[in-house]
């Protein structure tokens, strides 16, 4: 496809015009810089021939700047058109090569010209830039690869290792680029075995066998390795691509781990919240090497963190044998090492819940979020509108504009940026529509049309499209609660530990999710649906259904129309990376795996930032990037964000905390009552709207979910007025249970 962009129709427009046709090439014309950038973004043309001959009708290297500034313009070809100047020197191509111009064209209008010019292009630059986008494929396919892949140059200088490679030798993003074999360490006692080696693959033929490296730390492993020479210019070897994996009889990818020691038990504990969570918590008292009050908090904070052990059976291995590493030989405690990191990073997380008898509240509300119900007993079955129509663009009202927004909607969200914002008075303002006006500013404010190179009339239309869906009826979980979560999700984005963590692609991602997590949702819990046989939950095998159900649907309201697709001028790969990223922090929301996520981002973030800060390491920005920056930490990290986000209610300034404890309580008496018109069986038999005590209930799932998930959170984070809040509003609870109240408010 070309674009011709010439404010005026002449012989030279023409002649480019003719050619085309001639080649059979796609034509486009633009006449202005904004129509030739709109139309790009729509199009993605190979070729751009922007006309610089005449000044006066606009800047042929602004727009050329312009073009370049998008993600799609990395594989175009872009030419110029100059004037023919008989009468004076030939001019430098440098500025227009500084611009972002491929090539330069001297004014010729004749056809066979302008003809020859484009099959030029097209067997010389446009191929090599197919060429390009080709590797660009294959090089997903080498990060990715689970096996450990290096490719030198025929000097053995090396020139790419993937992900794999430098997890498997202990070695850091970039550390290997360009540096000589020699300098990396290898296994002296296998010096005559590499001659082989060498003499075999510098003839141009494969070697495949068992061989001995050596890691950054000097540690010895055995790999299976392929090595190939690449034949390339000349007809001679100028590569080496080596494709390695460990045997089989390690069965595992050692990594340098940091070792955590267990602190010893003492008996004195001064744990915020001492009564609640008994034996869940252990925190120590610490001596702070700052005078600084916001820098004690945070000491103390970690302090916590570097000793929490929520109950896991999983949790006390790990502490067992990191107490053992202390008094153990070196090969005994490199053994622990290993097997902790085995222990970190599989599916062992789950805590040992107690007896029902302990705390009726505590005891539903885990049965009720965290399992997938019982077998039905009836013949009784729900069925969740799976056959109901999703409201889609075309059948909404035109959306409104940022710039047009109502006064008193501006108002309300005049203070969006700070954590005590009130999103019930942004409720009202618009009437119960509060995530469109919200999501334009915060999208805005994060410059996401800017990243997806949408327009605003489009991201207008989805965030339309996915509030419609959300269920006004519901008491909690409508579009207000997704604008709510939208806001904490926005505001921990803007945490300084976060920003240094995150990419671009991973905040988008987050506030898209924060938006969709809970669309279309019924009012009733994953058990609910399980246990009625609903359509939904056969659908998706009583596993996750809910979140499964809500990131399918996102991606099938965006996608199938254009009018709100914000994802349609994305490149596939980074759309694939965004999706992926999207679905993994919407199932992260789901309750069944609340302690296992918490657990991980205890142990592979807080406890080795705490061990790098009680060591006196607070300045080594290196080895905290190391913690921070892993593929696998970023991912907890994100889990961590949106979990928090979305049951951030206790958090909240009181009268926010009381109003969302009134909605929830609401929805779950809605759902025992209809448990029992269809003679289901009830999960949470507590929230019965006759007897419930509602500050029991507050306590119960803050002393259960939210205490130390949000320590460790405030650890990584900073989030003291997050945490005032909370023991605020446990005082506030605990005044009402006190008097053997069950309602929200105290009596006037």
């Amino acid at each position: 496809q070309v674009l011709l962009v010439f404010a005026e129709e002449d012989e030279q427009s023409s002649g480019f015009r003719w050619a085309c046709d001639k080649a059979g090439f796609r034509c486009h014309l633009a006449r202005t810089p904004q129509s030739a950038l709109e139309c790009f973004l729509d199009k993605h043309h190979d070729i751009i021939i922007i006309d610089h001959r005449h000044s006066r009708y606009f800047d042929a290297e602004a727009l050329c700047r312009s073009i370049r500034t998008t993600k799609a313009s990395e594989n175009t070809v872009i030419i110029c058109v100059v004037q023919r100047h008989t009468d004076r020197e030939e001019s430098s191509i440098l500025p227009l090569i500084s611009a972002g111009f491929t090539r330069r064209y001297i004014e010729n209008s004749s056809r066979m010209a302008c003809y020859n010019e484009l099959i030029q292009l097209e067997f010389g630059q446009v191929q090599a830039q197919f060429k390009l986008r080709a590797c660009n494929s294959l090089f997903t396919a080498l990060e990715k690869s689970q096996e450990a892949i290096e490719i030198t140059s025929e000097d053995h200088v090396i020139q790419y290792v993937n992900p794999a490679f430098e997890t498997m030798m202990g070695y850091q993003i970039g550390e290997l680029i360009e540096k000589e074999l020699t300098e990396v360490p290898i296994n002296e006692k296998k010096a005559d075995f590499l001659d082989t080696i060498n003499s075999c693959i510098k003839i141009g033929k494969e070697w495949q066998g068992m061989y001995y490296a050596k890691k950054k730390n000097g540690d010895s492993i055995q790999q299976n390795v392929k090595i190939l020479p690449v034949i390339g210019q000349g007809g001679k070897i100028r590569h080496y691509v080596s494709i390695s994996r460990l045997c089989n009889d390690n069965n595992k990818v050692e990594k340098t781990c940091e070792c955590i020691q267990a602190e010893s038990q003492t008996d004195t504990q001064t744990c915020r919240h001492k009564d609640m969570r008994k034996g869940s918590l252990d925190v120590r008292s610490t001596t702070s090497r700052g005078s600084d009050g916001s820098s004690q908090r945070r000491r103390s904070s970690m302090a916590r963190v570097h000793s929490m052990t929520i109950e896991a059976p999983i949790t006390k291995v790990i502490n067992i044998i990191n107490a053992a590493q202390e008094s153990s030989p070196m090969p005994v405690a490199e053994a622990l090492d290993r097997a902790l990191e085995i222990l970190r990073t599989t599916e062992l997380y789950s805590p040992q819940l107690g007896t029902k008898d302990e705390d009726p509240h505590t005891s539903d509300l885990v049965g009720g979020l965290m399992t997938d119900g019982l077998r039905r007993l009836s013949g009784n079955e729900y069925i969740l509108s799976a056959k109901q129509t999703h409201q889609v663009a075309g059948s909404l009202s035109s959306p409104i504009s940022l710039n047009d927004i109502p006064p008193r909607i501006t108002q309300a969200m005049e203070n969006e940026e700070q954590w005590d914002f009130d999103i019930f008075e942004l409720e009202a303002a618009t009437h119960k529509r509060p995530l469109v006006y919200l999501g334009l500013k915060i999208f805005a404010r994060f410059g996401i049309c800017e990243f997806l190179n949408c327009s605003e009339s489009t991201l207008r239309s989805w965030l339309q499209v996915i509030e419609a869906n959300y269920h006004s009826s519901n008491s909690y979980h409508n579009s207000t609660h997704s604008a709510d979560v939208l806001h904490a999700t926005a505001y921990f984005l803007s945490k300084e530990r976060v920003k240094q963590t995150l990419d671009p692609i991973d905040e988008v991602a987050a506030l898209i999710a924060a938006t969709v997590h809970d669309v279309d949702h019924p009012g009733r819990t994953n058990s609910f649906l399980c246990n009625a046989g609903s359509e939904l939950a056969i659908l998706y095998n009583d596993t996750a259904v809910l979140e499964s159900h809500h990131a399918a649907l996102a991606f099938q309201l965006t996608t199938r129309d254009g009018k709100c697709n914000i994802f349609k001028n994305m490149e596939r790969n980074e759309y694939r990376t965004l999706r992926q990223v999207i679905i993994d922090m919407v199932l992260a929301t789901e309750m069944t795996k609340h302690f296992e996520h918490v657990n991980k981002f205890v142990n592979s973030i807080n406890k080795p930032l705490a061990a790098l800060e009680e060591n006196g390491n607070n300045g080594d920005g290196e080895s905290i990037k190391t913690v921070l920056r892993s593929p696998e930490n970023r991912i907890l990290i994100k889990r961590m964000l949106i979990k928090c986000a979305d049951i951030s209610n206790p958090c909240r300034p009181r009268e926010q905390c009381i109003e969302w404890a009134g909605r929830i309580s609401e929805e779950y008496f809605a759902q025992t009552d209809e448990e029992r018109r269809q003679g289901l069986p009830v999960v949470m038999p507590v929230f019965d709207r006759n007897t419930c005590s509602i500050p029991k209930s507050q306590l119960s799932f803050i002393d259960y979910f939210i205490i130390d998930m949000f320590d460790a959170w405030d650890a990584f984070a900073d989030l003291p007025n997050l945490m005032e809040h909370l023991n605020n509003n446990i005082k506030y609870w605990k005044g009402l249970d006190g008097r053997n109240l069950r309602v929200l408010r105290p009596p006037p």
